[in-house]
Formats: structure tokens, C-alpha cells, sequence
């Protein structure tokens, strides 16, 4: 098993908490997101075969190949035995399936928008945006310390990027409390097996913040040109 991805892209992310959960071995090899790849950077020819538009995650189990990270953490499911990270019942599975898109539409924009942003109005607009998502997320959290169930599942592997980057959000302008309940879910989700495949080092975490610094610098230059 191999996945093609970069610790610096969200959606990486999200497909090796799933492994690491899992328990699964596999190896990453080191392909980073478009915005990020370095000047020269030769991309594996089986990366630029299979990826079809050209963007990781890209998870190879033995000869089969899937891009995106939210139908590769479903192909799992269908792919790599126990433990499977969905509940047992039908109505649980589809609510997994809600939460998970609901989170990708809702969540992760203002989560991107932050870091991208460039005017000031813009990053608090993302961060007030992020802000009540994650105020309505935690209603979901009132009563159950998942997201979906009584266990860590696929929900909380759709999440895990947001967490990962929250101080490095935190540079960057996003400034909301977090609500108790999703402080208290981020702590659960970091005594998690998936949480040190995930986890930023301290050098990971000033590359990120320097990396969306010196965006916003560069493009408030060409905006004063």
C-alpha cells in the first residue's frame, strides 16, 4: 500500500489518520500538493497516471489506484479488513455520510479561506464563517463524544486536518474560541492511534505559517503595484 501526499495538504491528511486508525502499514511517498511543489520537483510516473487531476491524496492498494480523499477513506471500507471506522447499523452509516459531506462543504472553505486569505476583511470573514460551523458542530457533540456513534469513526477522520492546523490557524487570524464541546472532542481525537500520523511537528508548524505569511505578503505587493 502506498499514499501519495505531503503532511502540508488537508485532505493527506484526513486518508492517514484513517490508516493510522486502522492500524495499517503503508508508504508514503512524497508528493506535495500543486501550490507546494518546488521548482524542478519530478513527479512520480505513477502519480501522473493515476491522479487525474494531478492533486493528492492518491492511495494505491496493490494494483488499484483512487484520488480524493473522501472516496478513498470510503474504499477502504470496502478494501482493508477490520477495524472499520463506520457503525454497524444503516442509519449510523448514512449520518457518517452526512456529517462527512457536511464538513467538507462547511468546514474546510473557511478553514482554507483563512489561510489563503490575503485582506484583512477577508480572513475574519473566514473566521467568522469557520466560527459557527464549528458552533453547530458542537450541538452534535452535546450529548456524545463522536462525532457519529459511540466511537472514533470516518467523521472524525473528515475533521482531523482542522485540528491539526488549528494553532497554525491561530497565526494566521482565525481568533474564535473554539466551543467546550469541539475543544473537548479535539483533545479526544489527539489520544487517538490515527492522531501521530497526523500530528505537526513544531518545524512543520512555523513552515506553514511562513509559507501563508509570505503569500500574503507577496500578494498585497502585486496588489500595490
Amino acid at each position: 500500500m502506498a499514499l501519495y501526499g505531503h503532511w502540508i495538504c488537508p485532505f493527506v491528511s484526513r486518508v492517514q489518520f484513517a490508516l493510522g486508525q486502522r492500524g495499517v502499514s503503508y508508504t508514503l511517498v512524497n508528493v506535495p500538493p500543486t501550490a507546494a511543489r518546488p521548482k524542478g520537483f519530478v513527479v512520480p510516473e505513477a502519480f501522473l497516471a493515476h491522479s487525474p487531476k494531478g492533486e493528492v491524496p492518491l492511495l494505491q492498494i496493490d494494483e488499484d489506484y483512487l484520488a480524493d480523499s473522501l472516496p478513498i477513506l470510503w474504499w477502504m471500507e470496502e478494501r482493508l479488513s477490520e477495524p472499520s471506522l463506520l457503525p454497524s447499523d444503516a442509519d449510523g452509516i448514512e449520518q457518517v455520510r452526512e456529517r462527512m459531506a457536511w464538513i467538507n462543504h462547511t468546514v474546510f472553505p473557511p478553514m482554507i479561506g483563512v489561510y489563503y486569505g490575503v485582506e484583512t476583511s477577508r480572513i475574519a470573514a473566514a473566521s467568522n464563517a469557520l466560527s459557527a460551523a464549528l458552533y453547530e458542530m458542537s450541538q452534535w457533540l452535546e450529548h456524545d463524544d463522536w462525532l457519529t456513534g459511540s466511537a472514533p469513526s470516518l467523521s472524525e477522520a473528515a475533521l482531523v486536518s482542522l485540528y491539526v492546523r488549528l494553532d497554525g490557524l491561530r497565526a494566521l487570524g482565525f481568533d474564535a474560541p473554539l466551543p467546550r464541546q469541539v475543544e473537548a472532542h479535539r483533545q479526544r481525537c489527539q489520544d487517538l492511534p490515527g492522531w501521530s500520523h497526523v500530528a505537526w511537528s513544531q518545524e512543520n508548524l512555523e513552515e506553514y505559517v511562513g509559507r501563508f505569511t509570505l503569500f500574503r505578503e507577496r500578494a498585497r505587493e502585486r496588489s500595490s503595484d
